[in-house]
């Protein structure tokens, strides 16, 4: 039998290692989170992106009652940038995720399905984007690629 061995290089951050223009992303997240809609989970999710044009665009989870209808913050803000600024590319975007009733600690990765759309426009404007994500406190978890997340990833390529 055959192995693959899959390394993922994921840098721990503190707030203080943050640079001026990651600070504001982190605080855009955070401010997207307080907007977040849900009432059934309790859980809410903040999202910033930050655009090579400069622009910050923001997205929060919103929940539906019929569960699969509702959309996760990455990508509300993933859409929002493709639709509105079509030819802009993502060069970072910055995730923070905690229960309402408490302070999560731990960083909270995108899930499998903004992982994928994370991919596709990686994929693409064919620059890597870097994902900085934490829970509502502590440390924050940087990739410098969704590669590091998603290493088997499903692309054009595969049509």
């Amino acid at each position: 039998m055959k192995q693959i061995n899959i390394n993922s290089v994921i840098s721990i951050l503190t707030v203080e290692e943050l640079s001026q223009v990651e600070l504001d992303l982190k605080n855009q997240a955070f401010e997207a989170r307080s907007k977040a809609y849900a009432p059934y989970s309790k859980f809410t999710v903040g999202a910033a992106i930050l655009l090579d044009n400069g622009v910050i665009v923001q997205g929060s989870n919103q929940e539906n009652a019929a569960y699969p209808s509702g959309l996760c913050a990455e990508r509300v803000a993933i859409f929002y940038a493709g639709s509105t600024y079509p030819d802009a590319k993502i060069v970072k975007m910055f995730i923070t995720a905690s229960p309402q009733d408490r302070e999560l600690t731990e960083p909270i990765p995108p899930c499998g399905s903004c992982r994928q759309v994370i991919a596709e426009y990686e994929f693409k404007q064919d620059i890597p984007i870097e994902i900085f994500f934490m829970g509502a406190v502590g440390e924050i978890y940087k990739s410098d690629s969704l590669k590091n997340l998603l290493p088997f990833v499903f692309d054009k390529n595969h049509l």
